[in-house]
């Protein structure tokens, strides 16, 4: 049987500092759609502890109070560098805590949250308190319930480290001391709240069946702003996103990129027309500077169409290109990460003085299902590059290294390529024609009207191979309109033979 102890006014007073796990639950960690390799941490102040069945002061001017449902840890015996084998010995008690967090104020502390996170009543613990030594640290499930209603349910089966590692890692930079408590982070399912909510937590013993019992957290509206010499609060649709767990729950329209618009239909659409009709088209609708101006082309006119990754060069240092430019470098990690169907972009200020690619990371690319390569730089192995299958836009040929003008800095950020913006998971459609960046929110009606305007064109083109002269013709005047629509109306018959 699990032994239980209620929570006191003396375990509060044993805690020198909380420690708090950032991202540890898979469900989380794919509401957030990434997955750290190793845990990370932030503090929260001790003065932030509460009792169970107490309050919580939203601030005024606030809006994104949340809670997160978590597994407390209390350390019983002194850690440092202590092994993942040996860590879990040094628990000493278990509960339930909810680490509550305004997140109108996140901004204001670079990551630290104290003022996010560390409020009076911001860390609840309790009510009881279950003995770690009889406990399978595996084998635990925590739920949070809003105004009754279940809101956050899992075990610790989903971690992806396990407490032991947890403490294993924090002691080989502290010690941690009787009374020190670790939140263990958060499942999916944490969101806003508001005054007058009931939060409960509550962690259960899944051998036995015992429980913590369930910490019970009110939410009130506070009274008081925050003062003038001090940050105010400011919300940011990051912030409104992290608060209420994803964009649809916290009322924001969905980020729409290349990959959700690129359907069979409006690939078929790209494809048909010309990139100077997609380049016309854009500019119809404000956007002028949308072609990216590189002269190299190792596929002439082989049409490419995918959606933006981007890397970016910086100019060379050497002690820069010593400590990020060797090995496994950001080039290497970003043509490794690339997927079927995107098109690498790479910023290299136009400095064709050295290559930002050769023939291997060209045949990387191509194994790994990209659809092309744009570099406003130069290319090694021109040659060898050329008799790949994979299409590879460039602004020169050269046969230096990467290191002799570049450092290659990040990757999947804005970038400027051949004078343009391009952001990752924006839509490319190239060929030695042109090469035009397509905003995702832009792309279906784009393709759809420029297959309109091609059909025109395609319309003009006829009347004047048949001798017939510009004026009225282009543009079309209401006599050719007619003329053109009974075209249309009747199939679009051969041009070169269909009467007038």
């Amino acid at each position: 049987m699990t032994t239980t102890v209620p929570v006191t006014d003396q375990t509060f007073a044993q805690a020198g500092k909380v420690l708090a796990v950032h991202l540890s639950y898979s469900s989380r960690a794919a509401q957030r759609g990434r997955t750290p390799k190793f845990p990370s941490y932030f503090m929260k102040a001790s003065s932030s502890l509460a009792a169970t069945n107490g309050s919580v002061e939203r601030p005024a001017g606030t809006e994104l109070l949340a809670f997160e449902g978590e597994i407390a840890l209390i350390i019983g015996t002194a850690a440092r560098r202590v092994s993942v084998q040996d860590a879990w010995s040094h628990v000493g008690w278990v509960t339930a805590s909810n680490d509550l967090g305004v997140h109108d104020m996140k901004y204001a502390d670079k990551g630290s949250n104290i003022r996010s996170k560390s409020g009076d009543g911001y860390t609840p613990v309790g009510p009881s308190l279950l003995e770690a030594a009889s406990l399978d640290p595996a084998k635990l499930r925590v739920q949070t319930w809003v105004n009754g209603q279940l809101a956050q349910d899992a075990s610790t089966s989903e971690l992806l480290f396990s407490f032991a590692q947890i403490i294993a890692d924090l002691s080989q930079q502290m010690t941690l001391r009787p009374g020190d408590i670790i939140l263990t982070g958060t499942p999916a399912g944490s969101t806003v709240f508001f005054p007058g909510d009931v939060v409960e937590v509550e962690v259960t013993d899944l051998i036995t069946g015992t429980t913590t019992g369930k910490l019970k957290t009110t939410a009130t509206e506070g009274t008081s702003a925050f003062a003038p010499f001090g940050n105010q609060p400011k919300l940011t649709e990051q912030d409104k996103e992290d608060a209420y767990g994803d964009r649809a729950s916290a009322g924001l329209p969905p980020v729409i990129s290349g990959k959700d618009v690129l359907t069979d239909s409006v690939r078929e659409q790209l494809a048909s027309v010309a990139t100077a009709t997609l380049s016309a088209t854009l500019r119809k609708r404000g956007l002028n500077n949308v072609n990216i101006e590189v002269p190299g082309a190792t596929k002439g006119m082989q049409r490419v169409i995918g959606t933006a990754r981007t890397l970016r060069y910086i100019p060379n240092r050497e002690d820069l290109f010593k400590a990020h430019g060797a090995g496994y470098n950001i080039q290497k990690q970003s043509i490794d990460s690339l997927n079927n169907g995107e098109i690498l972009v790479m910023e290299a200020r136009g400095e064709t003085g050295s290559a930002t690619l050769g023939d291997i990371l060209a045949l990387r690319s191509q194994q790994l299902g990209a659809a092309g390569i744009i570099s406003d730089g130069g290319v090694r192995d021109l040659d060898a590059v050329s008799n790949l299958d994979i299409p590879v836009f460039y602004n020169g040929a050269h046969p230096a290294v990467l290191g002799r003008k570049h450092v290659a800095w990040d990757k999947d950020i804005t970038v400027a390529c051949g004078g343009v913006s391009v952001q990752p998971g924006d839509v490319i459609v190239a060929d030695s024609d042109g090469i035009v960046v397509i905003p995702p929110a832009m792309v279906q009606e784009v393709a759809a009207e420029a297959v309109v305007t091609e059909s025109n064109d395609e319309f003009i083109f006829a009347m004047v191979k048949r001798g017939y002269g510009i004026e009225g013709l282009f543009p079309m005047n209401a006599e050719w309109k007619a003329k053109y629509n009974a075209w249309q109306e009747a199939g679009c018959p051969e041009l070169d033979s269909w009467s007038l």
